[in-house]
C-alpha cells in the first residue's frame, strides 16, 4: 500500500471539493492558471530530454487563454479564435529574433504542449461557465478520480494482462476496473446531487455518458504515457507524493474536459 498516496489525496481531494464548493469564479480560476503553468513546466522538463521547447512561450499562452476566460464569460469563443495564430506568430518570431537557432521540431512541441495544456484546461472554465457549472465540474472530476482510483487499485493488485507496451503498468483487469469505476463514482454523485441539492439529472443518461467518458479517460492517460515514453521519462515530476506530477494527476482530466463541455453543450 503506498501511504504517501493516500495521504496526498486525503489532503488533496478535500481540498479540490473546497474550492469548487465554496470558490467564485476568480479562485477557481486563478487556481486552474496555476495548475496549467505547473503541467507545462512538468512538460517541458519531460520534452527537454528530447528537444529544446520555447518554454517562456507555454507559460505566456497559459495567461493568454485562461486568464480573459475569468474576467470576461462573454469571450470565450473570440479567445479560441484569436489566441491560436497569437500564439504561432510568437513562436516563429522567436525564431527569427534566434536566428533560427529553435527547429520546427522545438516549435512543434511547444505548440503541441499549449494546446494539450493551457487549451485543454480552458474548457474546465467552459464547463463552469455553463448551467450548474460547478456541479458538472465536480462531475467531471469524481468521473476522472474513480476511473483512476479503480484502474490503480485493481490492476495493481489484480492485472495479469498487459494492456499496451505504451503504459507498461496498465492492464486490461485495470482498464475494464477503470470504467466500473466511473459508473461507480457517476452513480454515488448524482445520488448526492439529486439528494442534497435537488438536481434532476436522469441516472440513466448520466451512468451511459459515465462509460463513454471513462474510456475517454484511459485514452487521456495512455496519451500522457505515450509522450512520456517518447521522452524516455517515467513521470512528470515529484510535486504530488506517491503520485508523480501535476500532469500525472490530472491527465485523464485534462483530455476530459473538451468533451464533458461538447456533450452538455447540446
Amino acid at each position: 500500500m503506498n501511504i504517501k498516496r493516500i495521504l496526498t489525496s486525503l489532503i488533496g481531494i478535500p481540498a479540490v471539493v473546497l474550492t469548487i464548493a465554496f470558490g467564485n469564479k476568480y479562485i477557481i480560476g486563478i487556481g486552474i492558471l496555476i495548475i496549467s503553468i505547473l503541467c507545462m513546466y512538468e512538460y517541458f522538463s519531460v520534452i527537454k530530454k528530447i528537444a529544446s521547447p520555447i518554454e517562456w512561450a507555454g507559460y505566456v499562452s497559459s495567461i493568454l487563454v485562461i486568464l480573459p476566460v475569468i474576467f470576461k464569460e462573454e469571450l470565450i469563443f473570440k479567445i479560441i479564435v484569436i489566441s491560436i495564430p497569437i500564439i504561432i506568430l510568437l513562436l516563429f518570431l522567436h525564431v527569427i529574433v534566434t536566428d533560427a537557432k529553435y527547429t520546427f521540431k522545438d516549435v512543434s512541441y511547444t505548440f503541441i504542449g499549449i494546446i494539450y495544456i493551457p487549451f485543454f484546461l480552458m474548457f474546465m472554465e467552459f464547463i463552469r461557465c455553463m448551467d450548474n457549472g460547478k456541479i458538472l465540474l465536480g462531475y467531471a472530476i469524481a468521473l476522472s478520480w474513480g476511473t483512476d482510483i479503480f484502474a490503480y487499485l485493481i490492476g495493481k493488485n489484480f492485472g495479469k494482462i498487459k494492456f499496451t507496451k505504451i503504459s507498461p503498468n496498465k492492464t486490461v483487469e485495470g482498464v475494464i476496473a477503470g470504467t466500473i469505476g466511473a459508473t461507480v463514482s457517476t452513480l454515488i454523485y448524482i445520488y448526492i446531487m439529486k439528494r442534497f441539492f435537488s438536481i434532476d439529472y436522469s441516472y440513466l443518461y448520466f451512468l451511459g455518458m459515465g462509460i463513454v467518458f471513462s474510456i475517454i479517460c484511459q485514452i487521456g492517460d495512455l496519451i500522457a504515457s505515450t509522450i512520456k515514453r517518447l521522452a524516455n521519462a517515467k513521470d512528470y515530476g515529484n510535486i504530488l507524493p506517491g503520485h508523480g506530477g501535476m500532469l500525472d494527476r490530472i491527465d485523464s482530466l485534462l483530455f476530459l474536459a473538451p468533451f464533458i463541455y461538447l456533450i452538455f453543450s447540446f
